[in-house]
């Protein structure tokens, strides 16, 4: 075992076992009694079951799994009628906020193909992606707004090894990739529990000093990026572990390297440019450069993926708006793995990032009691959609503003100062 304490004795099915593990008790905090609502691509079966064994073993009262498929999705694209991009599953996702009101714990599994839709109609990506949006929303908000507790994991599909091992034979892939799954998601260790739990402590840490300097605005600044970030009225820090309104405390991301933030709908300025592809519902949008003008995007564009990008943006109003700033040193070990996941769940932890979208209620103080207009007074966001992508890097430095304009050295070099 070496200096941060891993197993080198495990086998694949330790791990993976572990893997599920970690998704119930640390991901999760899955109590005795609770339901759990599961999504997970079809090839994810492995997975899904050590996660629901491990679920009852803590006492779930029942275990739900909805399973994509990949070639039915592109099967849609290929041969539905026109009109019907338009539709989404909306008794679906009515049911799930349904389950998620009577106190429900939800997981998803994430492992899709990141370019499954890169060769369709980006219109009817772009309107199947807002259907599904819209029909999707009353669940979304209650998870943003951490009614529940809930969690997110990862597979090692073959689809998703192979863009990120392309020159790798398919099993080749497939194993370097788990190998970087479950080193991420510490289950490599010799205690995986007590390394979240540590890991967690210094996450706290970080959340605990940014919250006492109370800043107004960060500004960011490198390659193609200058931009001000201002932040909610009564912000709060978050990161690692979090309490759920339902009293649950659970890490709602399964590998988590970020401390994150509410900032203002309003107060944003200034041109940044993406770090990292996003990977956004099967189409892979690259060098994003966009500019802000009073919290809103008035100028956007990409190398690839513009189109559906442009989609995005006109989702509703609060789409071209920011609901998320997310801290996360160049130096994480995902991004010291030197590996660009094609993910958002890693790709986030390997870099500073933003959200478009919708904000969460519990990153302003006492958000969670507030409704939608008292949270909006306080500059909180509010869409349809929630998309991550990657602003950070090791050229990018980062500065605290006070309210009387003065900044401080946050990040330099994409690392804490």
């Amino acid at each position: 075992m070496n200096a941060i304490n891993r197993d080198p004795f495990l086998t694949h099915d330790v791990k993976l076992d572990r893997l599920g593990e970690v998704a119930v008790r640390v991901g999760l905090g899955l109590q005795p009694g609770q339901e759990l609502v599961m999504t997970a691509p079809i090839e994810a079966l492995p997975l899904a079951r050590r996660i629901t064994e491990h679920a009852y073993r803590a006492g779930a009262s029942l275990v739900t799994t909805l399973f994509t498929d990949e070639d039915s999705t592109l099967m849609r694209f290929r041969f539905a009628a026109d009109g019907t991009f338009d539709v989404a599953s909306a008794w679906l996702y009515e049911g799930m906020a349904s389950a998620f009101r009577g106190g429900a714990a939800r997981l998803a599994i994430a492992g899709e193909n990141p370019s499954l839709l890169s060769a369709q109609d980006p219109d009817k990506v772009a309107r199947a992606n807002r259907a599904r949006s819209k029909a999707y929303q009353p669940a979304l908000e209650l998870i943003a707004g951490f009614d529940i507790n809930w969690t997110i994991v990862s597979y090692a599909s073959p689809s998703w090894a192979k863009a990120v091992f392309p020159d790798e034979a398919e099993t080749v892939a497939v194993a370097k990739l788990w190998e970087a799954i479950f080193a991420a998601s510490r289950v490599d260790r010799v205690d995986p529990v007590a390394a979240w739990a540590e890991h967690n402590k210094a996450l706290h840490a970080r959340t605990k000093l940014l919250n006492d300097k109370r800043y107004h605005a960060l500004h960011f600044t490198g390659p193609g990026t200058d931009l001000t970030v201002g932040l909610a009225d009564d912000h709060e820090w978050e990161g690692g572990a979090s309490t759920a309104k339902n009293g649950v405390i659970c890490n709602p991301n399964i590998p988590s390297e970020e401390v994150f933030t509410t900032p203002h709908k309003d107060r944003v300025s200034g041109t940044v440019s993406s770090t990292k592809p996003l990977s956004y519902q099967g189409t892979l949008i690259d060098e994003i450069q966009v500019r802000f003008e009073e919290g809103r995007i008035v100028e956007a564009s990409a190398k690839s993926g513009e189109n559906v990008l442009r989609k995005v943006l006109e989702t509703d109003e609060g789409a071209a708006r920011l609901g998320e700033v997310a801290l996360v040193p160049h130096s994480s070990p995902i991004s010291a793995s030197g590996l660009l996941f094609f993910n958002t769940l890693y790709d986030e932890n390997a870099a500073c990032h933003i959200a478009l979208g919708q904000a969460y209620a519990k990153c302003i103080r006492g958000g969670d009691q507030m409704t939608v207009e008292e949270l909006a007074e306080k500059g909180a966001n509010r869409s349809l959609i929630h998309i991550d992508w990657m602003i950070g890097s090791g050229e990018v430095d980062i500065d605290g503003v006070s309210a009387s304009g003065a900044a401080e050295p946050i990040m330099r070099k994409g690392e804490w100062v």
